[in-house]
């Protein structure tokens, strides 16, 4: 009785349903709109219809994914007024137009702080073309620097990045950023929580940024007046508005720990207690982190001064926090890295551009781990090119899911995967929510981007690409030992999926570039 009570509590009161209710309430406001007009003001009416006509134009030519464009095409064809009313209400984003001004003065004032040495350069310089190409590609129109004196340790678990997490944080003389996606009370954050509060005891500056996703559900609106409380600074980043809302997509979805500009941490790991496996909700939680030591620990330190001051109106110091950084041992060089972040704001998607670049110049084999898997055909094309060309590519999906529907999709992709010659498992001791791409032994990607269109053009996103650098073969051990608990999928297995799963995987993909 207790366990159906529970069960009634999450679904009455969970973050999706909550979020279901909004999306509802707008819609019958639009809808409120679209009648008003229609009976009252019949000269609108016909305009707004014209509008439709014009916006099919528009999206047609608008240089985005051919699923995006049939993705508002067709309702905009089926319902000419609503579905006008509908995109230009969200497609319109006026609720992000200040966020996204901040972001880009914020971005401004960073300008000339992260840079490629010249002995990066020169060490660049030796290696293929195209390495040198992406880097310099990275560095001038993403403004990611490339660091060829940092060093970096993975964690094949959550809870192998918590123990280390803890151990570095107890370390900090000066500062401690946290930005994280989901913070929720219990055994990891109560413990990084309790180092928290010691350390602004002994002077070290600490701040917390969260998504407002976490206010819904799993912490008080007013939390982070809480924690100041402390001494800690806090907030949520873009707190969520229940009405006429249309910032709900780009969520900050980044999990970055930076410990005095020297250590930053990075991955999948969110604070919350089935990471580290203290709470089971879709059986054996299987994430992934990385922590990377050097100046590349720079890089995660602008992008989160970057986000924090979107909600702040005085001028940072930025280089305070990139001055006088000491290391115990000398740095040594283990090839390369560059930390990398993917803002909806600008106009390349960085996050889907570094995971094609790895698919298009791999010779030997491509291995990913993705919980998501809902891309565009020019990516799926990717795919299905490398592997007729003769690259291995072997893709790991959660066997037990989070988000049914999602899951749903993302099986409908399975015949196509499949006739092209790439390799699809599913972690069968439960969910997969590494985000991990690795190819030929010399590069790999380990970050929070996803393999679907929420990650790719949505939200707030990073990671760490890494070339030559010996924590590769690192990531590769571990997508081998993790293919070992896994079961393949054959177009047999497909076929007895249940018709109404494929149904709803089918329906939903049509609108899934929207979700």
């Amino acid at each position: 009785m207790k366990r159906f009570l529970n069960c009634l509590f999450k679904i009455v009161f969970g973050r999706t349903l909550i979020i279901i209710l909004m999306v509802l309430l707008q819609i019958l406001v639009l809808f409120g709109s679209f009648t008003w007009l229609r009976s009252g003001y019949p000269f609108i009416w016909e305009s707004m219809s014209v509008l439709g006509t014009i916006l099919i134009i528009y999206i047609f030519n608008r240089d985005e994914p051919a699923e995006f464009k049939l993705s508002w095409i067709i309702p905009i064809c089926l319902f000419p007024v609503l579905g006008a009313l509908i995109y230009v209400f969200v497609m319109g984003n006026f609720g992000a137009i200040g966020q996204k001004a901040k972001l880009k003065r914020s971005m401004k004032e960073t300008e000339g702080l992260l840079y490629i040495s010249d002995e990066t350069k020169a060490a660049v310089e030796q290696y293929p073309a195209g390495f040198q190409g992406f880097s310099h590609y990275m560095m001038h129109t993403a403004g990611f620097p490339t660091y060829h004196n940092s060093t970096a340790v993975y964690y094949p678990l959550g809870e192998d990045k918590f123990e280390d997490l803890l151990k570095e944080l107890k370390k900090a003389e000066k500062y401690i950023f946290l930005e994280y996606f989901i913070i929720e009370h219990g055994i990891m954050w109560d413990a990084v929580l309790d180092i928290l509060k010691e350390k602004v005891k002994e002077g070290v500056e600490v701040r917390v940024m969260y998504d407002g996703m976490c206010s819904i559900l799993l912490l008080p609106y007013k939390y982070p007046e809480e924690l100041k409380k402390y001494g800690i600074k806090a907030k949520m980043f873009a707190p969520i508005v229940p009405f006429l809302s249309t910032t709900q997509n780009n969520r900050d979805h980044r999990k970055i720990v930076v410990i005095d500009g020297k250590v930053a941490f990075t991955g999948g790991v969110n604070l919350a207690d089935e990471y580290i496996n203290k709470v089971e909700r879709f059986g054996h939680w299987k994430d992934v982190a990385v922590k990377i030591t050097g100046d590349a620990a720079r890089s995660f330190t602008i992008m989160f001064l970057q986000m924090w001051n979107v909600s702040e109106w005085e001028k940072e110091n930025y280089g305070a926090y990139l001055e006088n950084i000491t290391y115990e041992k000398p740095l040594y060089h283990d090839g390369f890295v560059i930390p990398y972040g993917e803002t909806p704001t600008r106009s390349v998607e960085l996050g889907k551009t570094v995971y094609t670049s790895m698919i298009n110049s791999a010779t030997k084999y491509v291995h990913i781990m993705t919980p998501y898997f809902i891309v565009d055909r020019e990516f799926l094309d990717s795919m299905r090119y490398a592997a007729r060309r003769g690259v291995e590519v072997v893709m790991l999906l959660p066997h037990i899911p989070d988000k049914k529907i999602v899951y749903y999709i993302a099986r409908n992709y399975y015949p196509e995967l499949l006739e092209a010659g790439i390799k699809v498992y599913e972690y069968t001791p439960g969910f997969v929510h590494a985000k991990v791409l690795v190819a030929d032994d010399i590069n790999a990607a380990v970050g929070t981007i996803n393999l679907d269109y929420r990650s790719f053009y949505h939200h707030f996103e990073c990671g760490a690409y890494f070339y030559d650098n010996s924590v590769i073969r690192e990531v590769e051990e571990d997508f081998q030992n993790t293919l070992l608990k896994s079961m393949e999928v054959t177009m047999e297995y497909y076929r007895k999926i249940p018709l109404h799963e494929k149904l709803i995987g089918r329906i939903a993909k049509v609108i899934a570039p929207l979700m």
